[in-house]
């Protein structure tokens, strides 16, 4: 299994943990339960960025979200923002072993930084995060070997450390056919369960059993999708090994009573790339659902990157606009369903106008009169070979030599600077050879694509379009 494939995208953020870095001991001071769920959504954002490279980047590579969507994605309020940004100020120092559960696996890395650099910047009046990894810890995020896979909404409903630590741990053996975790000491267990350095001041078994392990079950056994029991091996009546049952069930609702859902962060940098702020994203994603802003996203990016057209005036305008038309076209479908053949949606090579058509609003709503004698096909099977095309496009761009690829880079951001669309997160990316995805990599595409297979590579094939009345 690869683990790098992508994944559904109506679930929830993901995070492919390696097994190594599951079991998190801390050796100079105590990790919070904030700063834990902080420390694993910088990993899923950091995961899916290095997913969409074809290289590993380079030692000096910088990851970045917003500051407020990392901590909704860790189910955190924007109450505590002042504290995770001092906990990111000193997690740079903060020293951790990471072991394995598995057993023989032993002590993986002793002594790595959380992080290798970290920084927190004002981007527009909002903060910003930029951090990096040592590079041991790039290179198993990027391709684990083994890895548990770590829902952080399911995280973000376990309210104290205890919790989320066994929860990560029994999530490792969830298709596990024994159904059994490593069969560890007492003392093992305190120290990994425990947010606090163990050592001389480590709690009785028993008494860290009753205050700690015992509520951490039963919040994980009512709040997740597992089901987890205390097994204790004793001799005589000391506990000497403990290890854990774990049950797969059906999972919780994804949203626990007065939570709001977490919004995906690298949603939020693709809208921000394209100038619409967070807090008008959150409006969109209220009233439409993820999906549904995702998709016509993805057509924004596709609009903005089109040179033949006038730059846009305000892309959170025309986005809403176009899920307000895709609500309205549903809609008349719905409530006049014996119509005889309703208009349906544009073709999709109506996105691209030929240069100089005066610049038109979003595609309209369905049951409006067509603009051409040709009749439309369906929208979906447009689209469809066009995100085959693209990919293909990508693919040839891969391919090239690094000098023959940076001359469509250079082309695409001068481009961009002329429309007044260069911003400084686009700067950044091609600085650090993310040239091929978001609003820079559809330019690349474009310029690209013209250049190599003529104006009309983007145009669906005959075969696509219904004949001519």
């Amino acid at each position: 299994m690869n683990p790098l494939d992508p994944r559904d995208p109506a679930e929830g953020p993901e995070l492919r943990k390696p097994h190594e870095m599951i079991v998190m001991i801390p050796r100079s001071k105590r990790v919070t339960l904030t700063g834990r769920r902080l420390y694993n959504a910088m990993l899923q954002v950091a995961q899916a960025r290095l997913a969409a490279m074809d290289a590993m980047p380079q030692a000096d590579f910088m990851f970045e979200a917003p500051l407020p969507a990392l901590l909704r994605t860790t189910g955190s309020s924007g109450e505590d923002r002042t504290a995770a940004k001092r906990y990111l100020r000193e997690m740079r120092g903060l020293e951790v072993d990471w072991e394995s559960t598995a057993p023989g696996d032993g002590v993986k890395w002793r002594g790595f930084s959380m992080l290798s650099e970290v920084a927190i910047e004002v981007r527009n009046g909002e903060n910003w995060v930029s951090w990096s990894y040592p590079p041991s810890i790039m290179t198993v995020l990027r391709e684990p070997q083994r890895w548990a896979s770590i829902d952080l909404d399911v995280l973000a409903r376990l309210g104290t450390y205890t919790a989320v630590a066994l929860y990560e741990i029994c999530a490792r053996y969830r298709d596990n056919p024994s159904g059994l975790t490593s069969r560890k000491p007492a003392a093992w267990w305190s120290d990994a369960l425990n947010q606090a350095p163990g050592g001389a001041d480590r709690r009785e078994w028993r008494k860290f059993k009753s205050e700690r392990v015992r509520p951490a079950i039963n919040e994980i056994n009512r709040e997740t999708d597992l089901e987890v029991e205390l097994i204790e091996h004793k001799q005589g009546r000391a506990v000497v090994e403990v290890q854990f049952a774990v049950r797969r069930r059906l999972a919780a609702s994804r949203t626990g009573a007065g939570l709001p859902e977490p919004v995906d962060a690298n949603l939020v940098l693709r809208a921000e790339s394209l100038g619409i702020r967070e807090i008008k994203l959150e409006g969109l994603l209220t009233e439409f659902g993820d999906e549904r802003v995702r998709q016509q996203l993805e057509v924004l990016e596709r609009r903005v990157a089109n040179n033949r057209l006038s730059p846009l005036d305000n892309a959170y305008s025309y986005l809403r606009t176009l899920l307000r038309t895709e609500t309205v076209a549903g809609t008349e479908a719905t409530a006049r369903p014996a119509q005889p053949r309703p208009a349906p949606a544009p073709r999709v090579a109506e996105l691209v106008r030929p240069a100089g058509e005066r610049e038109m609003s979003p595609p309209p709503a369905a049951g409006s009169a067509p603009t051409s004698g040709r009749a439309e096909s369906d929208p979906e099977v447009q689209a469809r070979w066009l995100n085959g095309r693209i990919a293909e496009i990508r693919q040839e761009l891969v391919m090239l030599a690094p000098e023959e690829r940076k001359v469509w880079v250079d082309r695409a951001i001068q481009e961009l600077s002329a429309k007044g669309a260069l911003s400084a997160i686009i700067v950044r990316r091609a600085s650090q050879g993310d040239v091929l995805h978001g609003l820079l990599g559809s330019v690349v595409v474009r310029l690209y694509a013209s250049a190599t297979h003529g104006e009309d590579w983007n145009q669906p094939p005959a075969s696509l379009l219904p004949p001519l009345p």
